[in-house]
């Protein structure tokens, strides 16, 4: 059993754990598009993940999908889900055009 999560999470975590993934759920990437019974192969040594999906079927679950309502909309909170960037980009909280 693994972890793999676009989440972020605290060094209590154990076991096989994969965070940051991106681009993240909330920006419609494949992580988001992943259902129950979905087959994936973690290789740690070559660093990949393969998902055993075929593409049609991705991107028919990707026309399908729609960006999750932040459930927080007002303080800090809401900032944060309008303005923060990727993991990837260093998840920072600076608005770009």
């Amino acid at each position: 059993m693994a972890l793999i999560t676009d989440g972020r999470f605290s060094g209590g975590s154990h076991g096989f754990v994969i965070g940051h993934v991106t681009p993240e759920a909330f920006d419609g990437g494949p992580i988001g598009l992943l259902e129950d019974g979905d087959e994936i192969t973690i290789d740690a040594e070559a660093a990949t993940i393969t998902v055993h999906v075929d593409d049609a079927t991705l991107a028919a679950r990707k026309a399908r999908w729609t960006r999750p309502t932040p459930y927080a909309t007002r303080g800090i909170l809401a900032k944060y889900a309008l303005t923060v960037r990727s993991a990837s980009e260093g998840a920072v909280t600076d608005k770009f055009e």
